[in-house]
């Protein structure tokens, strides 16, 4: 013999009850508990556990929303249907993101109780939407637009790299042996006893820019090239 599906209908209007009852009969494999509230519902459920929960939107202390996230946080694998006289977007959604299985408005017919009854049943349990998965859907877009225009950047430095490095390549030494000539020229024409020493030090300050400064823009190319990578920007 078949077990009977154990059907909790929560609702203070005594009529629904009873109309849920009529319908869900024992010759059709169910059997309906009622509640009149959401606190009598829970009281019942840590008694004996329930195929299906139909409950009422509307109702006293707790609504149909509330109890449907107790009954999901207690019992996920319970199914949970919503019944309502007046049914709003705003209802849908909170009915929505505490997944119930189905949202269905009053009146109610005999068969539409009994398919919503076999549907909730046979269906799977709706996934309960976490809050932080509801965010805007334009915050995607503004997302990869940031993360486009950070490549663009990087690109761009890193193709400018080489040719900043090319610069102090070049140009530095080209400066560094002006100033050599410039002095050579300065300690000729001026043979003053008391600038010797600088005129004597001043050629070999200019053979350190002719020396150092490409060694500085050669690390330079090499830290750039190692700051923004062009196969890690081919990637992305």
């Amino acid at each position: 013999m078949t077990a009977l599906r154990k059907v909790l209908v929560v609702d203070d209007d005594p009529v629904v009850g009873k109309s849920f009852h009529r319908v869900l009969s024992q010759d059709k494999g169910y059997v309906v508990i009622t509640a009149h509230n959401a606190a009598e519902a829970l009281e019942r459920m840590r008694d004996q556990a329930y195929d299906l929960i139909v409950t009422d939107i509307k109702m006293p202390g707790m609504d149909g929303v509330e109890l449907a996230e107790q009954v999901r946080a207690k019992q996920p694998w319970t199914p949970v249907v919503i019944v309502t006289g007046f049914g709003s977007a705003a209802a849908q959604e909170r009915a929505r993101v505490a997944g119930v299985s189905a949202f269905v408005h009053k009146p109610l017919s005999p068969e539409m109780i009994e398919a919503t009854a076999e549907q909730a049943m046979q269906a799977p349990a709706a996934p309960l939407v976490p809050a932080a998965v509801q965010a805007p859907a334009e915050v995607a877009p503004v997302v990869a637009k940031v993360s486009d225009e950070r490549q663009v950047r990087s690109g761009a430095m890193a193709m400018a790299a080489p040719f900043i490095s090319l610069a102090f390549v070049v140009l530095l030494p080209l400066m560094g042996l002006g100033l050599l000539a410039w002095s050579a020229a300065r300690g000729v024409a001026k043979r003053l006893t008391l600038r010797n020493l600088g005129i004597a030090c001043t050629p070999l300050l200019g053979l350190a820019f002719v020396v150092a400064l490409p060694v500085a823009g050669t690390l330079t190319l090499l830290w750039m090239s190692m700051r923004y990578p062009l196969d890690d920007i081919a990637l992305n």
